[in-house]
Order: structure tokens, then sequence, then C-alpha cells
């Protein structure tokens, strides 16, 4: 059964819960309520292990604990939409019988564009909008304050806000104020979606892996070597260690031959376990004083992960000082994987225009994702052939061929030149094309 946390203040929880009630009974709904939105980090951190996802109330939680969970973690929340903010409009408006144009609004940054074109389509005149943006590091108190002084200038008719803190001590100042709530159909939609990447990345966690680690110039060592039996003194040790880490894989271990073996197991464990993968291939190269290439595949079959995994070792042996490689099945490659050089591009696309273009240009998909993949990864804005070599192991007269290529025929552009701390000619820039 797939247990989905559900976050956020008593009021938000119970009107969650209330339409969690009419999903599949394999989705279990686990209320978790807090008095102040700070304590939203260490609920994550404590209980990540308990769920296979995560439905926050709001953005304001939502932000917390992206700052906690990793870049991949499944959580969503219902994002405060028009439908909400009319809502409030028109309770104003019905409770207290008059016309509401002027009011205090409070809300996360990340939320606060939308409710600027909201308030537009209201057509609330600028003057008449008191909007208060704020960060996951809000003073609940000084929103309030906010809130208090326009009402007590006479310049509101109410407040909406996001915050139950604020509601309360609204309510106390005798404020009339309304929280922004998700509506129903927006939780169903939700729900939806946080049900749906729980059942993915189950699907996703199962798929087979297969690790193919090879021992370059195997057979060298014993040409090398001045002791009797120490090839196969090392395939023992070899073997040792490899074993090591098939249990902590539940996997299951095949030699064939020449210093190469293939390990069987689950993505999931295979992902879980990198850290003690990349020790592992460092053992083995000190002991066996030998380069050690990793090529990982995933896949739905035991045959499209066995064939993922050979183009994966194909590509860590092309790469200089080796390492590990992932092909997955959706057909994106990563490379030095579990180090923070990590790089992912596809090596196969069907962008139909692309594909012409790089046929014209003589440069492979692969490099050019690649090349795409890197420029996005280190956030340049623009770059330098010696940038591209150095960072993707290839000399510089071939990244100016490449990029010179790219250049002519519409992918890339020159963006001018950086000039030398030392003698010499500057360096050209470049940039991809959107």
């Amino acid at each position: 059964m797939y247990r989905i946390g559900v976050v956020g203040p008593l009021p938000s929880v119970e009107r969650i819960m209330a339409v969690a009630n009419e999903f599949e009974h394999e989705i279990e709904f686990v209320p978790i309520v807090y008095e102040d939105a700070k304590e939203v980090s260490q609920i994550v951190m404590e209980r990540s292990p308990d769920f296979n996802g995560w439905f926050f109330s709001g953005p304001i939680p939502f932000t917390i604990a992206k700052n906690v969970l990793s870049p991949d973690a499944n959580m969503v929340y219902c994002p405060p939409t028009g439908s909400n903010l009319y809502r409030c409009f028109i309770q104003l408006s019905i409770d207290h019988d008059v016309a509401v144009k002027r009011v205090s609004i409070d809300m996360i940054n990340s939320e606060g564009m939308f409710l600027h074109e909201q308030l537009a389509e209201l057509g609330i005149p600028d003057i008449d909008q008191h909007v208060l943006t704020y960060d996951e590091h809000y003073d609940a108190q000084k929103i309030a304050d906010f809130h208090v002084q326009l009402w007590r200038a006479g310049k509101t008719q109410g407040a909406f806000t996001t915050l139950a803190t604020v509601e309360r001590k609204l309510r106390s100042e005798g404020i009339p104020v309304y929280r922004i709530f998700m509506t129903k159909m927006e939780i169903r939609q939700a729900m939806k979606m946080v049900i749906e990447k729980a059942r993915s990345s189950y699907f996703k966690d199962t798929q087979i892996g297969v690790e193919i680690i090879e021992l370059e110039q195997f057979d060298t060592i014993a040409e090398k070597s001045t002791a009797r039996y120490h090839l196969q003194n090392l395939e023992l040790k070899v073997r040792q260690v490899l074993l090591h880490l098939c249990e902590r894989l539940d996997g299951s271990l095949m030699a064939n031959g020449n210093g190469r073996y293939q390990i069987f197991s689950s993505r999931g464990a295979i992902e879980r376990e990198i850290d003690m993968l990349r020790t592992t291939v460092q053992q083995l190269s000190l002991d066996a004083d030998v380069p050690v290439a990793v090529g990982i595949g995933f896949g739905e079959t035991a045959f499209s992960a066995e064939s993922n995994a050979r183009k994966a070792i194909q590509h860590a042996k092309e790469r200089n000082g080796y390492g590990i490689v992932i092909v997955q099945d959706d057909g994106v490659i990563v490379e030095t994987v579990g180090e923070n050089e990590q790089i992912a591009y596809a090596y196969r696309s069907s962008d139909k225009d692309l594909l012409e273009k790089l046929n014209k240009a003589n440069v492979s998909v692969k490099t050019y994702h690649k090349i795409e993949a890197l420029v996005q990864r280190m956030g340049w804005t623009s770059f330098t052939t010696s940038d591209i070599a150095s960072y993707l192991s290839m000399t510089v007269r071939n990244a100016q061929r490449i990029l010179g290529s790219l250049c002519e025929h519409g992918l890339a552009e020159y963006r001018g030149e950086e000039l030398q701390a030392t003698r010499g000619r500057p360096k050209k820039m470049y940039q991809l094309k959107k």
C-alpha cells in the first residue's frame, strides 16, 4: 500500500482528508498537523522513510520541504488559484453586504506574480491592492501587523491570508479575515498527481538493473607479475569484493572472464548503493593496479537492461579515467555518477529539424546533448572551446571543429572574445541557440 503524508495546519488537513476518502483503498493518506509551518523541516526529515510521497496544504510548507527533501522527491501542493481568491471576495461581500474592492492579501513570493494577475483580472485598481509577499522565513507577527495597520487606517474592508496563525491573530482583532483555501477539485487533481508519481516511482524502483564491471588490461597483469598464481589470487580477491557489493544489492554475480563481471539486481537497490559501488571500484583499481570501468543499464526486461549496460560500459571506456556510466531505459546517459560533475544527456532525439541540422553539421546527437547538458549544469551564458574540451575530455581542436559546425548550421553562435591573462590570441566565446 502506498502511504502519502498530508502536511498542513488542522483546517487544511481536515479539508484534504475529506477528499482523500474518495480515493482507492490501496492509497493511505496520513494526516500530519502542525501549528507553525516552520515545523515542516523537522517533520519531513524525521518521517520521510515512512512515506511514498507528500501532499502539502500550500506553497509555504512545500517550499520549506523542498529545501530538505531530495530534488526527485514525490511532493505536491495545491497552488492558490484564481478560484480561491474569487471565493474570498464573494464570501466577504456576502457576509458584509458590500461591494468589496479594498483588501489586504499576503502570499509567498513564488505565487506573488500569479496573485497580481488574478487581481488585475478582477479589475481592482492598483491603489486598492495591498499585497505583502514573503519567503519561507516569514515572521507571522509582522504579516499580521501589515493587515492590522491597513485596517485601522481605513484602507481595507478585510484581509485574505494564506497563514492559519495570521488568521487567528486578525480574528482576535475583530478584522474580517478569510483564508485562501484550496477547492475540492484542486485537491483531487493534486492527489491524482501524487498517486501517479508514487506508482511510477515504485515501478521505476523495481526495474531490472545490470552492472558490468570491467578491469582493463586484465590479461597483462600476469605478464607483469613475478609471483606464481598471482592472477588466480587476484581473481579470488576481486570476486570477494564484488560478492560483498552483491550482498548489499541483493543481487547475483556472474563472471564473464578476462576481468569482466556482471551483477544483476534492481534499479532501486543499485541507485541506493552508488556510493558503495564507487568505493568498490576504487578498491578494485588499487588492488589490480589497472583502470576499472563500470556500465549500468536499467530496463523493463533483463535483455533491455543488459543491452543498456553494454552501451554504458562502452561509453565509460571512451572516457578519460573511465568511471561509472548509466544508460537508462528512456535513452538518457548519466556520466560520472555519484560525483559533483555528474551530467545527464540523451543519446537519441525525435526532433527532425534538430537531427537534420546535426547531420549536416556532422555532429552526433549524443555530443550535442552532452554539450547542452554541460552548459545547463554549469550555468554558462557563454563558453570557450577550451571549456568544452576540458569538461568533456576531448581535444581543443575537436571542440573547435564541433562548435564551428554548430555555428555554421544555426545551432550555436559566436558571442565575442575572452582576453587572455597571458600572451596569446583572445579565446572565442560561444553560446548555444535555443
